[in-house]
């Protein structure tokens, strides 16, 4: 068993709590800059007696942490992920793991220099529908055509909406639609197509500084693929890939669940705890040495393309 603690008291630090209980992960502590929120989401999580840290210093000295999940704002993950990796901790932070491709060939570096796992915890690399979906792409003919879109309303734009600022809508806490939303779109892009060899993009940019919305038009030599993204509105379609023998949609791209190829169905709806379920086990293998170095090699190297194309997005 792995004793591993949580940066952060957020829903998706809850849901991968209730992941990491189908794992070889034990709940050892939480990190939290407020006691009592931490103890607050301690019971919450069931977890009462757990040890709640104050601050990322004292989390990474403790001898009996070997693993750390992040879950802080975007901002804190260079930072948080710096220190926990020189204190001998192995980390899966949450997206995006990086902004700057500088930083994360930093700390990539650095943790292989240590021999510790660092990952970026994007929920569909680990699931069988990754899979299935590169296996059916081969049947979809010539694809000369591909539109990837997450936009989510989200349920903090009436704090915006009210003149607050969210981290999410805050620059200086690396938010953003594009951060938190487009990444998801930009994953099975590189994942599944490689590089494109131009780019085209424009952003809605927020009073804030933020962008709320957004749209890339990646150019290959035998394809276009489309990335749509915004936190301002709900879409109702779904994402596609289509060839000239078959169109395959993705009505869930941060998920990668309910894909259907005709009538056939590659990955049926789950729970968002059960799709990471697969990312908490595969971290815990890697750790373990239960898997060879081969995927995690190849996990770390499409996390820094992804970086890099975010960045070349935001510079388009």
């Amino acid at each position: 068993m792995i004793p591993f603690a949580i940066i952060g008291t957020s829903w998706i630090a809850e849901e991968f709590y209730a992941a990491a209980l189908c794992s070889d992960l034990v709940l050892a502590g939480i990190c939290s800059r407020d006691r009592e929120r931490g103890l607050a989401f301690a019971h919450k999580l069931g977890a009462p007696g757990i040890v709640i840290y104050t601050g990322v210093e004292a989390l990474a000295r403790a001898e009996n942490i070997q693993a750390v999940y992040v879950a802080s704002p975007n901002s804190l993950h260079v930072r948080q992920s710096e220190i926990l990796l020189r204190a001998g901790k192995h980390v899966i932070c949450e997206k995006p793991i990086a902004v700057r491709p500088e930083q994360l060939e930093r700390l990539q570096a650095l943790a292989d220099e240590r021999g510790l796992v660092f990952m970026e915890a994007i929920m569909y690399l680990y699931t069988p529908a990754r899979q299935a979906v590169k296996e059916a792409l081969a049947g979809l003919g010539e694809i000369t055509t591909a539109q990837f879109d997450f936009s989510q309303l989200s349920s903090r734009y009436h704090r915006l909406a009210a003149g607050e600022l969210p981290n999410v809508f805050n620059p200086a806490m690396d938010g953003g639609a594009w951060n938190d939303l487009g990444i998801y779109c930009a994953y099975p892009a590189v994942d599944f197509f490689g590089e494109p060899r131009e780019i085209n993009a424009a952003m809605h940019m927020l009073s804030t500084g933020a962008d709320g919305a957004g749209s890339a038009i990646l150019k290959y030599p035998d394809k276009i693929v489309t990335l749509t993204w915004s936190k301002l509105g709900q879409s109702r379609g779904v994402s596609q890939i289509m060839g000239d023998k078959g169109t395959l949609t993705i009505r869930s791209i941060s998920q990668f669940q309910d894909i259907m190829l005709g009538g056939d169905c590659l990955a049926a709806p789950m729970q968002k705890h059960e799709v990471m379920q697969y990312e908490a086990r595969a971290f815990c293998d890697y750790i373990l040495g239960r898997t060879p170095r081969v995927p995690y090699k190849a996990a770390s190297e499409l996390a820094l393309r992804v970086c890099k194309l975010m960045e070349r997005v935001r510079n388009a």
